[in-house]
């Protein structure tokens, strides 16, 4: 691995050289394919350097709120974004056709996975083939769509080759995996270092280059493999240490006198050899929840099992059962039927201070205490106005005395800064926390069940 630096670019070949000098004097018109949580930051920070940026979506809703200077991702600046095109640096289209006058190609496109939780490639097939039908001689496609080892040349550079052109010849290509963090104030776009690796020393040079114009610091890698397997690492990494205090979690419920969320805490104070994790109703978002099968479902080609990681991911999709048994302990102390019982669920976002629903375990928790008969749910959250899940759509109640009084069980899900825990705690007959958020008001009280702490063992009251 070596850190990208200008002075590389001597080893250019000479037919790379033009494009490498298009691209520093500001000149390269830079493509983006998916205006989307990845996508649009790139676009941006490019426009306001003063390059000229084409941002391409299938979704015409977006590609018309981006022409009229409107905004729709919650970490950029609306004047910012405004800006742009009004000066005419950043202009939408849902057409690939003028994505040929690009220079730089960048694809942010999503990479879910299918019911059988297999890899599902076809925004990327769509992306490339789209691609292919406008792709000229000296461009440079940089993928950042998160994926497994071998996408970009076994998938990815086929595809565009049917252009005619040849990958690594006539155009390069690049894979540099995003590290977007919805709703971090720290950590952005042009300060979080990124990693690339190119099908070619050529198309990695040219890569690093075109992301080394709005990001501070790029490293380069051997090959578009390593920099696709160091993203899954990344989130897996994430995704063994949740399921870790998970089942810690889950443990300390059943022995009894022990909080987890202390135990947490404690072991934080040492300063080396630990990194702070916390449990939770589930892991959420774009990339815990699938990138261990994107890994797995490779594994199984290689005739290898990946147990750790796939046993991790499976602990964490345990979760929303676990707090929906929770849920109905708590109601098994209620004079009244599960089938009757009224639930609210506090937060819908998949992470505090977000308005992103992705994969929330919002959704579900909902589902597992809907298998348990309950369908009397609401939701609440400053973020999400409705909340679409369970094939129904959710609109966010208001928090009043009363209205947290009318239900049975509230469910603390989401731990947002906008959320009065006392106020809930106060009105409410019995509370689920998953997020440790009632941690400086529980003690002295008994309508709290706290995930990683013993339930208390007190019955609830008939209310006349």
């Amino acid at each position: 691995m070596e850190l990208f630096s200008p002075a590389l670019l001597s080893q250019l070949n000479p037919s790379a050289k033009h494009l490498s000098e298009l691209i520093q004097s500001q000149k390269a018109v830079i493509g983006v394919v998916g205006l989307g949580y990845v996508g649009l930051p790139i676009a941006l920070e490019f426009a306001k350097k003063g390059y000229q940026v084409i941002g391409m979506d299938v979704f015409e809703s977006k590609v018309e709120m981006l022409n009229r200077g409107e905004n729709f991702i919650e970490d950029l600046d609306d004047g910012e974004i405004a800006e742009v095109v009004k000066s005419g640096h950043l202009k939408a289209t849902a057409s690939f056709a003028p994505l040929n006058q690009a220079d730089v190609l960048y694809i942010c496109v999503p990479t879910p996975f299918d019911a059988n939780k297999d890899p599902d490639l076809s925004y990327i097939k769509s992306a490339g083939k789209g691609l292919s039908s406008v792709l000229r001689q000296g461009q440079l496609v940089i993928m950042k769509s998160t994926t497994f080892p071998g996408t970009t040349e076994s998938y990815l550079v086929p595809i565009l080759e049917e252009s005619g052109l040849k990958g690594g010849k006539d155009f390069y290509v690049a894979f540099s995996p995003e590290r977007v963090d919805p709703g971090n104030t720290t950590w952005h776009t042009g300060n979080t270092p990124i990693v690339t690796g190119g099908i070619t020393e050529d198309s990695s040079l040219l890569a690093s280059l075109a992301n080394n114009m709005i990001i501070e610091q790029v490293y380069m890698v051997s090959s578009p493999k390593v920099a696709e397997l160091e993203k899954l690492l990344e989130n897996i990494f994430r995704s063994v240490n949740i399921a870790l205090v998970n089942e810690l979690a889950m443990l300390c419920e059943r022995m009894g006198g022990i909080d987890v969320w202390e135990v947490i805490e404690a072991a934080a104070t040492k300063p080396f050899g630990y990194m702070k994790f916390t449990p939770g109703a589930g892991v959420g978002g774009h990339c815990i929840p699938v990138d261990p099968y994107y890994l797995s479902w490779l594994a199984r080609e290689h005739d290898f099992e990946t147990r750790f990681i796939t046993l991790a991911a499976n602990t964490n999709e345990s979760m929303p059962y676990h707090v929906a048994q929770l849920v109905v302990n708590a109601i098994a102390r209620l004079p009244i039927s599960i089938f009757d019982a009224k639930v609210l669920i506090v937060g819908a976002s998949f992470k505090k201070n977000v308005k992103d629903i992705r994969n929330s375990t919002s959704e579900a928790v909902i589902l597992r205490l809907m298998e348990q008969g309950i369908s009397e749910i609401d939701i609440t959250d400053p973020w999400v106005s409705i909340f679409p899940a369970a094939g129904r759509e959710f609109p966010s109640v208001s928090l009043t005395a009363e209205s947290i009084a009318a239900y049975d069980c509230v469910v603390l899900v989401t731990d947002h800064d906008e959320f009065d825990i006392p106020f809930i705690v106060d009105h409410a007959r019995w509370v689920i926390d998953t997020r440790n958020m009632t941690k400086d008001i529980r003690a002295g009280r008994d309508n709290i069940t706290v995930l990683g702490v013993t339930a208390p063992k007190k019955m609830i009251p008939v209310v006349h």
